[in-house]
């Protein structure tokens, strides 16, 4: 598949820790207790590093993958776009309550009329637009056939883009929140009409770079040469556990502000009515008491607001800034979604995090 880079800044990766970390812990999965390490061994972890106080305290890799190989990081690219949009919105680029319309014009007619950048954003657009993995005929795999993810058929758009136009509307906008991977693809127009200048460059100057990236990242681009925005970053595990890393210091890392503090913060404490669309789906049972803001998703633990990067197939970025705890996890689950093997290793994720939090 043809893919342009993500330039890095090919910095030192993070500095290793001399804190321990027992891997024998008692997890409460949902068959049971069970280790840590049984709890990541049965979840087809391909890449696993944990970072305290910002210095990595585990570094494994038992499958095919290793330190310097990019692993395809899914809709984790939707978190990296959207720390990219709050240093554009913070910069005066992206005004997020301007309507979708007023950025891309070609959109007027189509689904999402009347939609604002907050919207998109948070995923609370009307669009139509059907998530459902296992149906060959969904708009999620459509689009995949569109951005060259698997070959057109003969009524496919021919691009991302194209394809937007074609979406039509199943409710009204600022509703319940609906995972929609096109609405990220949206942002992405959004923002490169804003700028003029493509996604994969914008991430480069605005995060990777910035945030000390060791390694260039990469994006899956269409027949056009436009990023798959939702979920087509190709990254290494050690540049996944920096960009956390930083979302943990409130979007600093060495030194340097990267992300804004406004935008973390209004992530991490957004108004009543965020978590209400949240609370009325069916992803508040899987994610109890979370919300979904700015391209994150969150949960809480306890008391403790944990901020998730997730993406289809077990990939994942956990952090918890009270314990000052980062885990980054890359996976080649055989089925897109299983919320068995997200729960049980979210509590890994948080067994690990009261663990260090105490030392």
């Amino acid at each position: 598949m043809p893919t342009t880079p993500i330039i890095g800044a090919g910095g030192p990766p993070l500095p290793a820790s001399s804190t321990p970390l027992d891997l024998s812990a008692t997890v409460e999965t949902l068959s049971g207790p069970a280790s840590i390490a049984d709890v990541f061994a049965g979840v087809y972890t391909d890449g696993l590093m944990v970072v305290h106080d910002g210095a990595v305290v585990h570094e494994e890799y038992p499958g095919e993958l290793s330190p310097l190989v990019h692993h395809l990081v899914m809709s984790v690219s939707k978190s990296i776009l959207g720390a990219t949009a709050g240093v554009l919105r913070e910069q005066g680029v992206l005004d997020i309550d301007r309507p979708v319309v007023d950025y891309v014009p070609e959109v007027a007619s189509g689904g999402y009329a009347g939609a604002t950048v907050r919207n998109v954003l948070d995923m609370r657009t009307g669009v139509a637009f059907s998530e459902e993995y296992t149906n060959p005929d969904a708009e999620v795999r459509v689009v995949e056939r569109s951005a060259g993810w698997a070959p057109l058929l003969d009524d496919d758009p021919d691009g991302l883009y194209s394809y937007i136009t074609t979406l039509g509307s199943s409710g009204p906008h600022d509703g319940d929140f609906v995972y929609r991977s096109i609405d990220t693809d949206m942002l992405g127009w959004i923002i490169e009409r804003a700028t003029g200048t493509s996604t994969q460059q914008l991430i480069s100057d605005l995060v990777w770079k910035p945030m000390g990236a060791s390694d260039d990242a990469f994006v899956t681009v269409d027949a056009h040469g436009v990023a798959m925005h939702d979920g087509g970053i190709c990254a290494t595990l050690r540049d996944l556990a920096r960009f956390g890393t930083m979302l943990c210091n409130d979007g600093a890392i060495d030194g340097r502000q990267v992300v804004p503090t406004r935008w973390i913060d209004e992530s991490f404490n957004p108004g009543d009515d965020v978590r209400d669309a949240f609370a009325r789906t069916s992803n508040e049972p899987v994610l109890p008491g979370g919300w979904y803001r700015n391209q994150f998703w969150f949960v809480r633990r306890g008391e403790a607001k944990i901020l998730l990067c997730l993406g289809i197939h077990g990939q994942l970025i956990y952090v918890h800034p009270a314990a000052r705890t980062v885990v980054a996890k890359l996976s080649s689950w055989p089925t897109a979604q299983d919320s068995t093997k997200l729960i049980d290793t979210l509590r890994a994720c948080g067994t690990i995090a009261d663990q260090l939090a105490a030392q």
